[in-house]
């Protein structure tokens, strides 16, 4: 019982931390250092991070990493919120098309719109890349950056996800946040490196993760500076960068500018995120979320068109990347959800 009161206690500050007094949040911070990922079981996993953790932030460690470079990297979809059926960001395209589709009458004839006014998303799918491009590209530009941040907002505090009926934010795993707070605590920076699209990211994230906008690294379209009325952003509808697969440490050499010694992800698209880190001669650590659990969410890797995981498993033994089974190693996935293990 009590190791649930603190995981729903941990969980409850990612929402509320802001405006809390100094000497509150400092009580925090010490709960998390005194009894760490509560919502994590015991076994091997957990244990590789704690000590990863000690010997990198104790002085005197022949490990130990100066606070500066304590640089951790995570992936989004599918590491620290559901990514299934679909991404997210692609449900919320969709919403926008319905919302836009009075200023543009010929949606009702013209696919991959007509398929998503008329919810056939079996037609949407089929058009494959060509037709998510398009959506996206109709959603996610035309408009000044300001617009923009204003309808992901009012989105991401009404939308709910089709299985649990759940606000999006309220999808995110709670032993990731608890990892998160975990690893800021002992002196990490947190860093979201995503193959997401960064504008869409940017405006929760600080909320829900604790991490700003400053910190998010992601996939995005160009920007032209517009002074016709009066100074503002424009977005493009044109790609500007992938942060995905090789994009990812491309990513974080361009945006951040030092290379993490600590990443997690779930999928392929993480692959060269996770070598890279594994391949430093510094301290460093890599995990996969491995999605085993059908029951509390969904399992799914090699099959998978969503959360593709097949090179990050054949290559675990070589890299060294810590295999993390969700059904085995995690007490709790979601914040509504009971802390406790699924029946087998």
């Amino acid at each position: 019982m009590k190791t649930k009161l603190i995981a729903l206690l941990l969980i409850a500050t990612t929402f509320c931390t802001y405006g809390q007094n100094e000497s509150e949040l400092k009580k925090i911070e010490n709960e998390i250092l005194r009894n760490p990922l509560p919502s994590w079981n015991a076994g091997a996993t957990k244990t590789s991070i704690l000590e990863f953790v000690k010997k990198t932030t104790k002085k005197g460690s022949p490990d130990y990493v100066a606070v500066e470079d304590r640089i951790a990297c995570f992936d989004n979809d599918g590491t620290l919120w559901a990514e299934q059926p679909f991404y997210s960001q692609l449900f919320f395209a969709l919403d926008q098309v319905k919302l836009m589709a009075p200023q543009h009458p010929e949606w009702k004839t013209t696919q991959p719109f007509q398929a998503v006014l008329e919810g056939d998303m079996k037609t949407v799918l089929a058009g494959g890349e060509k037709a998510v491009f398009e959506i996206v590209a109709a959603t996610h530009s035309g408009m000044d950056t300001d617009t923009f941040n204003k309808s992901v907002k009012t989105w991401i505090a009404t939308a709910k996800h089709p299985k649990f009926d759940k606000l999006y934010t309220q999808m995110i795993y709670t032993p990731m946040v608890e990892l998160l707070k975990y690893l800021r605590a002992n002196g990490y920076k947190t860093f979201i490196v995503s193959g997401g699209g960064v504008d869409f990211m940017r405006p929760w994230t600080e909320e829900t993760y604790g991490i700003p906008p400053y910190q998010v690294v992601g996939s995005s379209v160009k920007v032209a500076y517009d002074t016709i009325s009066k100074p503002k952003l424009m977005k493009q509808p044109a790609i500007n960068f992938i942060d995905d697969k090789a994009g990812k440490p491309v990513g974080i050499y361009q945006f951040i500018g030092k290379k993490p010694i600590f990443t997690v992800g779930n999928s392929d698209g993480d692959y060269e995120m996770m070598q890279w880190t594994n391949t430093a001669t510094t301290p460093h650590f890599a995990m996969f979320i491995h999605h085993t659990d059908a029951v509390r969410e969904w399992a799914y890797d090699r099959d998978s068109k969503i959360g593709h995981l097949s090179v990050g498993l054949d290559n675990a033994k070589k890299y060294g990347f810590v295999i993390m089974d969700m059904k085995n190693d995690w007490l709790q996935v979601f914040p509504f959800q009971t802390a406790e293990k699924p029946k087998k």
